[in-house]
């Protein structure tokens, strides 16, 4: 185009939510945030014929010779962004409002100037943050070709503009779904949440005992079977929440919750309760307890017969006999339990160690004590499956106190299921299968038993109703897990239905599973959605690089794999393997689709079938959890009748 030549152009105006208070409240972080920023959003403009005009500050200004292209760059962006602010920490989110508007421009000295730069830097501050609105030009141009829908806005008068001008807001996909859902219904007063107790000691270091009281309450009335009971990780979620319980039972879709508080000074304990009904929004029973710290677990189990009462759910007799069983005599190896499990939560690696800490220091105190064998069990479950540190010392350990917890305590659900989950890391699966329905008997509230369950035993023996039916009940008693409703997009991937597992892995990452991006990419890669997969996965390597710093040659791969191209997959496979050997004890970058499988998958694309098998026996002697599900990896299709395919899936405990 001529120096000061006139042309119609769309002119796209960007603009940061909230930079300018960032910049004076922490310049170094804005800084770092405006970067990013940067680096997120270059890469759209030229794949939708854009081309930056300038950055101004936080803003950008890109010309784009036609208005569909221009509208649908903005929507890209926005949905990117939505995508990675749910799973981003909140100094790192990046909303934006963005304007478009059509008309004449004139370039001069790289510049463009004119009435379209004018108008669409007056449009975009009507946008909502994370919105797009348009001019009535661009409407014009866009009308039935886009599939949002576009509302017209009260004309408005802009700045500098002679005449008011008609805008049209663009309604995001996701407001899409929030606008559509229905009133939702009224669920039965059997499906219950115990919220967090609230901490009312003088002490704050007590905070744990007020999470440990919650979930050993939790615990104790999930042993009814009558009941329910919303599992920990979606309670929690809750704690010091201004929500209402209609909100929170809308939410949770229970339709009783019990929430109350908890004092502790000295040895005198101090605790309140109250169970309501949701739908009614009225108390079916309250109860305050004042007693001794020794009297915590007669507390409890009141709790859990007064609300089977209320609910007028008959409790059996061994059901009952398990209430009433103190877990110790000693309120210090409790204590001690309790800060391990506040730790144990946390998943960090010196979180962790310090649960193992405490768990060990409550055996010691009460060698009798089976739930602190179970809590130390777990532990080293933890720092051999997520953290990859000593994983043959680590098993054998947690092969040991889970069996002195179970020969302590033998109706321990929780012992079942940590012991059915080391058998299935030895593919003992036939006996971890007895395991896992002996847990879910005594405890059938027990999500994580049904979660397990299926992704250990049902789904590698392609048993896929049964596989459903598990993790959708691990979903309704864990609704708001993330790697629980992860699953089950995982489920539906390995099942060969694409389109299913699309909402249950962005639900994941909307519950703030940063890798689910990964796996959502995966299953668009399926699909043949390549424009999709590209950005899931650009999302994935900005949260997964400071953790997994190899996470971009995988992902790099990956998308090499599913569109095609052959050489790159074969000019990135040895990186890939060398950058396998340099995870160094981290584990857990299995979660990211990083694993001996993978690599050996990529073999077989290739068609070198004995690297391939190289790495799966690299795969099964690390224990790879990923390895049960050969048996529904469509990239092993080519070698099912091979001999060495066949000896795998017998050492697995799958022929």
């Amino acid at each position: 185009m001529s120096e000061g030549e006139r042309r119609l152009a769309a002119i796209m105006y960007t603009d940061m939510v909230g930079y300018t208070a960032l910049t004076q409240s922490d310049e170094a972080q804005a800084m770092e945030v405006l970067d990013r920023h940067n680096r997120l959003l270059r890469p759209f403009f030229p794949r939708f014929h854009g081309r930056e005009v300038k950055a101004i500050g936080d803003s950008f200004l890109v010309e784009f010779e036609s208005a569909l292209d221009a509208l649908k760059c903005a929507a890209e962006i926005q949905s990117y962004l939505n995508d990675y602010n749910v799973s981003s920490k909140e100094e790192w989110k990046i909303k934006l409002r963005i304007g478009i508007h059509l008309g004449d421009v004139i370039h001069q000295g790289g510049d463009v100037f004119g009435d379209a730069v004018n108008i669409a830097s007056r449009i975009y501050p009507l946008a909502d943050p994370g919105g797009v609105c348009v001019s009535d030009q661009v409407f014009g141009q866009v009308r039935n070709k886009v599939s949002y829908p576009l509302e017209k806005m009260a004309p408005q008068s802009l700045k500098n503009v002679q005449f008011p001008i008609d805008v049209y807001r663009v309604t995001m996909p996701w407001e899409q779904r929030s606008s559509s859902k229905e009133e939702a219904p009224t669920f039965p007063r059997d499906r219950i949440a115990i919220l967090p107790f609230a901490n009312m000691s003088p002490n704050p270091n007590d905070e744990y005992f007020a999470e440990g009281m919650t979930e050993e309450i939790i615990s104790t009335v999930s042993g009814i079977s009558g009941l329910r009971v919303i599992s920990r990780t979606s309670v929690m979620q809750y704690k010091k929440t201004e929500k209402t319980v209609k909100e929170i039972g809308r939410e949770l879709e229970v339709g009783s919750v019990l929430e109350g508080s908890f004092r502790k000074a000295g040895n005198r304990i101090r605790v309140t309760t109250q169970l309501i009904d949701v739908a009614g929004d009225e108390h079916l029973w309250a109860q305050n307890y004042d007693r001794n710290l020794d009297d915590v677990f007669e507390v409890q189990s009141d709790v859990a017969k007064q609300v089977a009462s209320a609910l007028r759910i008959h409790i059996l007799s061994p059901e009952r006999e398990r209430i009433d069983r103190k877990p110790t005599d000693s309120t210090h190896a409790y204590s001690l339990y309790l800060k391990g499990r506040y730790y144990w939560t946390k998943r960090e690696l010196g979180d962790i160690k310090k649960a193992l800490e405490y768990f060990e220091l409550a055996i010691h105190e009460d060698p009798g004590f089976a739930l602190g064998y179970v809590g130390a069990a777990d532990s080293y479950g933890a720092l051999r499956d997520l953290w990859g540190i000593d994983h043959q010392t680590s098993l054998l350990r947690e092969k040991s106190l889970v069996a002195k917890a179970l020969e302590i305590d033998p109706e321990l659900a929780e012992a079942h299921t940590t012991n059915a989950s080391v058998l299935a890391s030895e593919y003992n699966l036939r006996q971890a299968e007895k395991e896992y329905k002996k847990a879910i008997e005594l405890k059938p509230s027990y999500a994580t038993a049904h979660h397990w369950y299926q992704l250990e035993i049902l789904r590698p023996q392609k048993r896929w109703d049964e596989a459903l039916a598990e993790i959708k009940k691990a979903i309704e008693l864990d609704p708001l897990s993330p790697i629980i409703v992860a699953n089950l997009g995982g489920y539906y991937l390995n099942k060969g239905e694409y389109a299913k597992a699309v909402e249950p892995f962005r639900k994941a990452a909307e519950l703030g599973l940063s890798f689910a991006h990964g796996h959502l990419a995966f299953t668009y890669g399926e699909m043949g959605m390549l424009d999709e997969m590209r950005r899931e996965y650009a999302i994935d390597v900005e949260f997964a690089q400071s953790s997994v710093p190899q996470i971009r040659i995988v992902d790099d791969a990956k998308m090499a794999y599913f569109e095609g191209n052959i050489d790159a997959v074969r000019r990135l496979l040895p990186e890939l393997e060398a950058a396998f050997g340099a995870v160094g004890p981290r584990a857990y970058s299995h979660m990211y689709g990083f694993n001996a499988q993978w690599i050996a998958e990529l073999h077989f694309h290739l068609g070198d079938i004995d690297k391939g098998f190289e790495w799966l026996e690299r795969s099964y002697s690390r224990r790879e959890r990923s390895l049960w599900l050969i048996t529904v990896d469509r990239d092993l299709d080519g070698v099912r009748t091979d001999p060495r395919y066949l000896d795998l899936v017998k050492r697995l405990g799958l022929g």
